[in-house]
C-alpha cells in the first residue's frame, strides 16, 4: 500500500512514520517544516520513504495515488491556535475541507482529532455525548471532523492528551510540560488542580492508527474515542504522581486556566475492537526524566 502521512514531521508523525517503516511500508511524509528537518532526519535514508515540504492549504499532489492518508497536519493546542485562530481556521478546516473534496471512495482516511471536544462537561465522556469545545482549536477540530465524514472513508480518532518523547518534541502538552517543570524549575503552579484530563502515551497513539488501518473495514464511518479508561487523571493526581520520582514544590494557583477541560473520557468502544494502551503514565514521567537530563546537555551542547 501507499501510504501518506500529512503533519509527518510532527510529534505524532515522527513516530508514526517510523512505525509504519519499520512494517515495510511505501511512505509520503507530507510536512510544512516549520520546525525544521532535524525531526525526520533519522529516518531520511529509508528508501520506503518520500519527503515532500508543502503547505496542506495548496491542496495535496497527486492525492489520488494513496490508499491510505493519515491527516495528522494541523495546527495543534490551545495556545498556538489562540494566537492565531485566522490560520487555525484555514489549515484545521478549509484544508481539511480540500482534503474531503479530493478523497476517492477507494482511499482510507483516518483522521486525527481530539478529546478537547468535549470540553468542562465534568462528566464521563463516550462518543454519544454532546460535545462542548471550549477553544479555537477544539472548534476547529470538530469543524474538520463533520466534514470528513460527510464521506463514508473516514475514520476519526479521538485522542486522549499524548505524552512521552518524539523527535519533534512538545513541550507544551501537560505531562510533558509537568515533567520539565518539576526536573528543571523544581516548581509546578498548578491551575483548577481538581480538573481531569485523560492521557495516552506518543507510541501508542501511534498503534493506534496503526490498529485504525488495519481494522478500517469494521471502523469506517465511525468516530472512537482514542486512550485507556485507566488513564483518566486529575492535575493534581499527575502530579503526585510526579513527585514519586522526583522532588519539588507545588504551588495551587487561584487564577483559572484558560484551557479549562474537565471529563473522564470512556474508551470502551475502542477497547471491545481490541485496542488497550500499554504504556502507563509513570512510564512516561521515568522516560521523560532521562531524556531532560539528556535534553538539557544537548541544548548547551547546540549553542557552543
Amino acid at each position: 500500500m501507499k501510504i501518506l502521512v500529512t503533519g509527518g514531521a510532527g510529534y505524532k508523525g515522527t513516530v508514526l512514520t517510523r512505525k509504519l517503516l519499520d512494517r515495510g511500508y511505501d511512505v509520503t511524509l507530507l510536512d510544512n517544516f516549520m520546525y525544521g528537518y532535524e525531526p525526520v532526519m533519522h529516518l531520511a535514508t529509508n528508501n520506503n520513504l518520500k519527503i515532500i515540504k508543502h503547505d496542506i492549504r495548496n491542496g495535496i499532489p497527486e492525492i489520488g495515488k494513496y490508499d491510505v492518508i493519515f491527516h495528522l497536519a494541523g495546527i495543534s493546542g490551545f495556545p498556538a491556535c489562540a494566537s492565531n485562530p485566522h490560520s487555525a481556521q484555514l489549515i484545521n478546516v478549509e484544508a481539511t475541507r480540500r482534503i474531503a473534496e479530493d478523497l476517492a471512495p477507494g482511499q482510507m482516511l483516518i483522521n486525527a482529532s481530539t478529546t478537547s471536544l468535549y470540553g468542562k462537561s465534568g462528566a464521563p465522556c463516550d462518543e454519544e455525548t454532546p460535545v462542548d469545545p471550549v477553544s479555537t482549536y477544539a472548534l476547529t477540530k470538530y469543524a474538520a471532523e463533520g466534514i470528513l465524514h460527510e464521506k463514508p472513508n473516514v475514520v476519526s480518532l479521538r485522542f486522549a492528551t499524548v505524552f512521552g518523547f518524539s523527535t519533534r518534541m512538545r513541550m507544551d502538552l501537560m505531562i510533558n510540560d509537568f515533567v520539565y517543570k518539576a526536573v528543571k524549575e523544581k516548581v509546578i503552579v498548578l491551575f483548577d488542580s481538581f480538573a481531569k484530563r485523560t492521557f495516552i502515551h506518543v507510541e501508542d497513539a501511534a498503534d493506534c492508527y496503526l490498529f485504525a488501518m488495519g481494522h478500517f473495514d469494521s471502523m469506517r464511518g465511525g468516530i472512537y474515542n482514542a486512550g485507556g479508561n485507566s488513564l483518566n487523571f486529575s492535575k493534581d493526581e499527575i502530579a503526585s504522581k510526579i513527585r514519586q520520582k522526583t522532588d519539588f514544590s507545588v504551588i495551587n494557583s487561584e487564577l483559572k486556566d484558560k484551557d479549562l477541560r474537565h471529563f473522564i473520557v470512556n474508551f470502551d468502544k475502542i477497547e471491545r475492537l481490541g485496542f488497550k494502551p500499554v504504556k502507563t503514565v509513570e512510564d512516561g514521567i521515568d522516560e521523560l526524566i532521562r531524556i531532560y537530563g539528556f535534553y538539557e546537555y544537548y541544548s548547551h551542547y547546540k549553542t557552543i
